[in-house]
């Protein structure tokens, strides 16, 4: 069965930081791509990071030159380290990921429960 964990949220005050992990287990086969979404109240899910097997990224514009995605391939963890926190970045940050299973026989997609981060002005 295909886990993903996430930690590393918290309260901080804006301007501060913050690193979020993310841990998939299981029968894992290989992983296509990762993300990191969050979603504030009131507001639909958004994608603020991903990153692809092969190391490309991409950052949602608000995020740009203050979020830093990464993954260690070894672990099967993922990480988005956060500077320079404003209080529009609070929300509830879901861990994504897209893996192949059985060999490479099936694809899923899979999302952590979820870890809140909220930023006090």
């Amino acid at each position: 069965q295909v886990r993903l964990v996430e930690s590393g949220g918290g309260l901080v005050q804006a301007g501060g930081s913050l690193r979020l992990s993310c841990a998939a287990s299981g029968m894992i086969f290989s992983i296509n791509a990762m993300g990191w979404y969050r979603q504030a109240p009131g507001k639909q899910r958004e994608l603020v990071a991903a990153i692809i097997s092969g190391g490309s990224t991409n950052y949602e514009d608000s995020v740009k030159g203050r979020f830093t995605i990464s993954r260690d391939n070894a672990k099967n963890t993922m990480y988005l380290q956060m500077n320079s926190l404003k209080p529009e970045d609070t929300a509830v940050y879901y861990c994504n990921a897209d893996l192949s299973l059985d060999w490479g026989t099936r694809r899923n997609v899979y999302w952590g429960q979820g870890t809140q981060v909220t930023v006090s002005s």
